[in-house]
């Protein structure tokens, strides 16, 4: 495969999967409600965890995302910060703007640390799909892997900012009432995604632990 194909199919799927439903596409829409760079932030954040992951997997530690003690323990820990975060997000809504101001930019660079460390089926992704696309770029040279590296990210930068800011731009537009429909909306998104975490990571843990 050229470069210029691959890095085509690298922009297509990773689009498709900056795109699905989540927690850190959650995130970005709530914190956005606050501040308009919000979703750059969590960018920010979640490239301190992948660019890690990336290498780890192209130096062949895949084996170790794909154990099934690795997902449990992610699951359960990603799960418990998602119901600490909805939690603490229904607790602030009426939080003054100068606390806002000064949260903005500290807040979503660790949500996006910790939503992309504790997220399982990150994990799987990169340890699935990622490592064929990490794979290839590697066959195809270290430049292509540098490229395969920062056509990955600038798809999950464009699309969270993207989101942020229109939901800065819309909370403005229609008032605070808007700001914190929508703030609960995300909220109890949140809590969905922890349950279903901690639901899914428990019962691949009591299957595991059960005997034969």
């Amino acid at each position: 495969m050229n470069l210029p194909l691959f890095l085509i199919q690298v922009l297509i799927i990773s689009l498709s999967g900056a795109m699905a439903p989540g927690p850190v596409t959650t995130a970005a829409i709530a914190m956005g409600a606050r501040s308009r760079y919000a979703g750059a932030f969590i960018a920010l954040g979640h490239a301190i965890i992948e660019f890690p992951v990336m290498l780890l997997i192209i130096l062949g530690m895949a084996k170790i995302l794909q154990s099934p003690k690795t997902q449990i323990a992610i699951g359960l820990a990603g799960g418990t910060f998602l119901l600490l975060m909805a939690i603490q997000m229904i607790t602030t809504l009426n939080a003054a703007k100068t606390q806002q101001d000064k949260t903005g930019k500290q807040k979503p660079i660790l949500t996006g640390i910790i939503l992309s460390a504790g997220n399982p089926y990150f994990l799987i992704w990169w340890a699935t799909v990622g490592l064929t696309l990490a794979t290839t770029a590697g066959n195809l040279g270290i430049w292509a892997f540098a490229l395969f590296v920062i056509f990955h990210w600038l798809t999950d930068l464009i699309w969270l900012q993207a989101l942020s800011w229109a939901s800065f731009k819309g909370t403005k537009l229609l008032g605070q009432k808007s700001q914190q429909i929508l703030l609960i909306a995300c909220s109890i998104a949140l809590l969905l995604f922890g349950l279903f975490f901690i639901y899914n990571s428990g019962s691949n843990w009591i299957k595991l632990s059960s005997p034969d």
